[in-house]
């Protein structure tokens, strides 16, 4: 018989998890009885065929150096059986076939200054954006609006003392890449770009700018005798998408981009439908390094939540119960007009798009 020929390797897509997994979950994948949880951080899985696996999930600072790094492999190689691997929201966890193995790798996390917890009804471990280190359109710094809550919230990531999982995300442009999430902080541009008339020919592509415009209000202009740009301050609604493809259109300012927080995203299907956030505070100071009047009204909304919750209750849904009127009442926020949007002039808007048409 002519031998197979074999298939050239993949280089694209997601990669095949099973060759990192632990010998144990390889062994039982799919085939588990039940799991529970010994503690916060600490997930237990029985197979049917009597194996038992503990996972410890540690929160991580998500950019990581290469010390850092080494160090976390250094614990798994020590206190754990050499395999790690790392959740959406840049937690790691180590498994270990043995529970007596579980202590003494959680004293040495700790130890090294990263926290066991995350799961459960407690806190996540907030997503985020990149900020200033290598993101191109930040108008904060996710990452340090990030370590300056966390360090106030740690508490609640290390028990599991919530009504149910609490997800917490930052954004470091309206564009949004921070996301959907029980609680959201985002930037918020307040005036329009600024444009750098004498670099917009030299710098930007002009087609592509007015393309990028979701509201199309861009065009391209004569400015002194040079190419460049315009915008019709009337329809910008100063999102920062014109900025990436040219710099000389500069949206971020120390005193008119602010920073808002959403509450109430959620993906899940879990007792209740998948629901967007909605924005229910604007105009908090963008104020490194400890934004502090931002991290005020985050724990304002997490507290009144966690005392008022029924069991079981996302923050979505608990809003649904209580009414966003009562949810200022008792998040001693104040409510104004821009607030609680349903976008309901989206119509019109992407009727005044370039791209769609309805």
């Amino acid at each position: 018989m002519a031998q197979i020929q074999m298939r050239r390797p993949i280089e694209s897509g997601v990669p095949d998890n099973k060759l990192y997994l632990h010998p144990v979950l390889l062994k039982n994948y799919g085939n588990w009885r039940y799991h529970d949880r010994p503690r916060p951080g600490v997930l237990h899985h029985v197979a049917h065929g009597g194996d038992e696996v503990w996972t410890v999930r540690a929160g991580t600072q998500r950019q990581m150096d290469v010390y850092t790094i080494r160090k976390l492999c250094d614990i798994a190689d020590q206190f754990a059986e050499g395999h790690v691997r790392f959740t959406i929201r840049s937690n790691i966890e180590f498994m270990v076939s043995e529970a007596a193995k579980v202590a003494p790798l959680i004293a040495e996390l700790e130890a090294n200054g990263f926290p066991v917890g995350g799961t459960g009804n407690s806190m996540s471990m907030i997503a985020h954006t990149q900020g200033w280190l290598h993101c191109d359109i930040p108008g904060t710094d996710a990452s340090g609006a990030v370590k300056a809550l966390m360090d106030e919230l740690i508490y609640e990531f290390k028990h599991e003392e919530m009504p149910n999982r609490v997800h917490l995300s930052t954004s470091c442009c309206e564009i949004n890449c921070g996301g959907q999430a029980d609680i959201a902080i985002i930037v918020q541009h307040t005036k329009p770009p600024k444009i750098n008339h004498d670099l917009v020919a030299n710098v930007c592509e002009r087609p592509a700018v007015v393309a990028r415009c979701p509201v199309a209000a861009i065009r391209p202009a004569l400015v002194n005798g040079k190419p460049s740009l315009e915008v019709d301050e009337a329809k910008c609604i100063c999102c920062g998408a014109c900025y990436p493809p040219c710099p000389p259109m500069q949206i971020n300012d120390p005193e008119y981009s602010k920073l808002a927080i959403w509450v109430g995203g959620k993906n899940s299907n879990a007792r209740a439908k998948p629901t967007f956030m909605k924005m229910v505070a604007s105009g908090l100071p963008n104020n490194p390094p400890r934004w502090p009047e931002v991290s005020d009204v985050v724990k304002k909304i997490l507290y009144t939540y966690k005392n008022d919750a029924r069991p079981w209750e996302r923050l979505s849904d608990w809003v649904e119960r209580i009414g966003w009127p009562r949810f200022f009442e008792k998040t001693d926020l104040p409510f104004t007009k821009y607030l609680v949007d349903d976008w309901r002039g989206s119509r019109a808007n992407l009727n005044a798009s370039t791209h769609i048409r309805f």
